[in-house]
């Protein structure tokens, strides 16, 4: 019998608004892409993208920059990171992270994650006390939330500072308060396959005047601070202006004139992954061997990938489970995989960094599948897939022992 087989594109995003091409296009015929290249009464793209997404999130400030691996790096520098520092993140996480913390000779510092996918705060506590850091680069990585107000309670407790790396959480909150707010710094990415996309660039928030002061010269402000509309006043700048080095790294007006149309449509775009993330997750209850990821009600989470646990399956079994949805057109992350495929997501893959041994973390990434869901796909498409993924599942993992193959290649 035909099987059936699911045609869509896991990496097709929606086209740019209209209005975001129109931006563009008055940009590029005007030529000032230099977001300090502006004619008297003018106000750039990049300082009014920063003064909506600042208002947007209910911060004081903001500042717009290259990419969000810049705005991470960005972020430790202006809390004065240095070289040897210790800095704590999760141990599940993607390579900008530890790389940001890396670039500055610092010591990234992995931390366990739970079955939920979030840090352990006891595996958090016990190294915040044994290493000393100062600093917790905390990842929401695929978008999933810890308990945002105990963990604030924590890091207070422990003196650390919180930088959040919201590339995959812009447009989610953890009891109503938006993602990115809860830390001294909250981080974001505009890269191709993120909320809002501008093929790259980044945005970082904070309420803390002289850190954003000295985030917006790291940027590469000159003495041009003036220019920034969501910023501190400049008697902030005065204090530490010449304190701070020059690292370039600012957004230009073309891709904030991109951005700013998508801004405005973020929260329906939320309620549309939602809708297929929750399809998903519908048509793959109850199925035996494989395990969903837990939501708790605090959290209003944005749902552009999905997650699933595969517990105690072989490498094997998980291998054989791929190749069959990769004939069937879906495209699946597996975590477990002991070399990187396309993008690395291991701590152990992660050779500048001291070797660290997280045996939680591994029980985890060893069952733990991914999936894109863009917002290109329908809701039939999603039933069609989780149809898919269901029927393969049921028959890898309730059929004999596979023999040991080579893991499919998904770019």
């Amino acid at each position: 019998m035909t099987q059936t087989r699911f045609t869509g594109s896991f990496t097709q995003q929606e086209p740019i608004p209209e209005e975001g091409i129109a931006a563009a296009l008055a940009v590029l015929q005007h030529g000032r892409l230099h977001r300090y290249n502006v004619v008297a009464g003018e106000v750039a793209e990049a300082a009014l993208l920063e003064e909506e997404f600042a208002a947007q999130t209910g911060a004081r400030y903001c500042l717009a920059v290259a990419s969000g691996g810049y705005a991470l790096g960005c972020a430790l520098r202006a809390l004065g990171v240095q070289a040897g520092d210790a800095v704590l993140t999760n141990a599940f996480t993607l390579a900008p992270v530890p790389g940001a913390i890396a670039a500055l000779g610092a010591r990234p510092i992995f931390v366990e994650v739970t079955e939920d996918l979030v840090l352990d705060f006891a595996d958090l506590e016990a190294k915040a006390v044994a290493s000393g850091a100062r600093v917790l680069m905390l990842s929401h990585m695929r978008g999933h939330l810890c308990d945002m107000e105990a963990l604030g309670t924590l890091c207070a407790r422990l003196g650390l500072q919180i930088v959040e790396d919201c590339a995959h959480t812009m447009g989610a909150a953890w009891k109503g308060v938006p993602s990115g707010r809860q830390g001294v710094i909250g981080c974001y990415s505009m890269q191709t396959y993120k909320h809002v996309n501008a093929g790259e660039g980044g945005l970082l928030v904070s309420d803390d005047a002289e850190v954003m002061a000295r985030a917006v010269l790291l940027s590469g402000s000159y003495m041009l601070y003036g220019a920034h509309r969501a910023a501190p006043s400049a008697e902030v700048f005065e204090r530490v202006r010449m304190q701070v080095p020059n690292v370039s790294g600012r957004m230009d007006n073309l891709r904030a004139a991109i951005l700013r149309p998508q801004l405005r449509l973020l929260a329906e775009r939320v309620a549309r992954w939602n809708a297929r993330y929750q399809r998903l997750e519908a048509g793959l209850q109850g199925v035996a061997g494989l395990r969903l990821v837990q939501r708790p009600a605090e959290e209003s989470y944005v749902g552009s990938s999905f997650q699933f646990l595969l517990p105690d399956w072989s490498a094997a079994r998980i291998g054989a489970f791929l190749t069959r949805t990769l004939a069937r057109g879906v495209e699946l992350k597996w975590f477990g995989a002991p070399n990187p495929v396309a993008f690395t997501s291991r701590y152990d893959h992660w050779h500048y960094a001291s070797a660290q041994v997280l045996p939680q973390t591994d029980r985890i990434l060893a069952g733990l599948v991914d999936m894109r869901v863009p917002l290109t796909f329908s809701l039939q498409d999603c039933d069609l897939i989780a149809q898919i993924i269901r029927a393969e599942a049921l028959a890898v993992g309730q059929g004999p022992e596979p023999e040991a193959a080579e893991l499919p290649v998904i770019q």
